[in-house]
């Protein structure tokens, strides 16, 4: 079947798939539409694409089933893989039942819808939103936390799946139940670099069980954005984390420009190898 591309849209203007040693990837929101156009621009490029599911309400939160069938049908067209970005307009530490136990059951049924797609990831978000880092504070959230994370891989075979992703708070703070569990991790790496962490440092603390990367420019405390905005030194050291992986590289902006601009400048310097 051939691609037929939307005139009003801009394309990329090469293949970047096998291109790295890891697999390149971008969101489902870089065009204006819905995930199946986002899906036919990018497809023809890219390894991977990193499935937006966001909201969790609405009759139009999750992708149908005709949706999920036609995503696996293109997924083989294209020698495409998907990985989920879950939720997170809900949290499974929320400090209220009710509200923490519709999480886990929306998280669950989300994880079963796309279950046809066999992604290689599902990302997860667990905002800490405490006002304070008190340890029974923090306990009792990692509690929660641990509690609803018991309760949604008790209904999968690989827990490995499930990528916690990194967010404002250290990583540490979920790192005993990471390992428990058997979990991995998503090492935002525009994250990291927002709240002043040492991006090198975490990601070899933490890279054995890092599965996912995304990636992103980071300029004014502001992150999503082109990588062309990224101060030499730390692209210097994206660099060097990009070259001790072999996963899933996510360039998580949310348009063409940024999409378009990234890949040129991260294929520029791999090439080089330095700035």
């Amino acid at each position: 079947m051939k691609n037929k591309q939307p005139l009003e849209y801009s394309s990329l203007t090469k293949s970047y798939k096998g291109l790295f040693p890891f697999k390149i990837c971008t969101t489902s929101f870089i065009y204006p539409d819905h995930y199946i156009p986002n899906v036919k621009m990018l497809g023809p490029y890219l390894d991977e694409i990193e499935l937006l599911l966001f909201e969790s309400l609405g009759e139009d939160a999750l992708p149908s089933r005709a949706v999920i069938a036609e995503l696996c049908k293109l997924a083989a067209e294209f020698d495409l893989s998907y990985n989920v970005h879950l939720p997170t307009d809900i949290s499974i530490g929320d400090p209220n039942p009710a509200r923490q136990q519709r999480a886990v059951e929306t998280m669950i049924q989300v994880m079963d819808r796309v279950r046809p797609l066999d992604p290689s990831a599902l990302i997860l978000h667990v905002p800490y939103t405490e006002k304070s880092l008190n340890d029974p504070v923090v306990r009792n959230w990692q509690n929660r936390v641990d509690q609803s994370l018991k309760k949604i891989v008790s209904g999968i075979e690989n827990e490995k799946i499930i990528a916690i992703e990194t967010l404002d708070y250290p990583l540490e703070l979920l790192e005993d139940i990471i390992v428990d569990l058997d979990l991995s991790i998503c090492l935002d790496l525009g994250h990291l670099m927002v709240y002043d962490y040492d991006v090198l440092a975490v990601f070899t603390k933490f890279a054995c069980k890092t599965s996912v990367v995304h990636l992103h420019g980071v300029e004014n405390g502001c992150d999503h954005k082109t990588l062309e905005l990224l101060p030499d030194k730390l692209f210097e050291t994206v660099l060097q984390v990009l070259n001790k992986f072999t996963g899933v590289v996510s360039l998580e902006v949310f348009s063409f420009e940024n999409l378009d601009s990234s890949l040129k400048y991260l294929e520029k310097h791999w090439r080089k190898g330095c700035i």
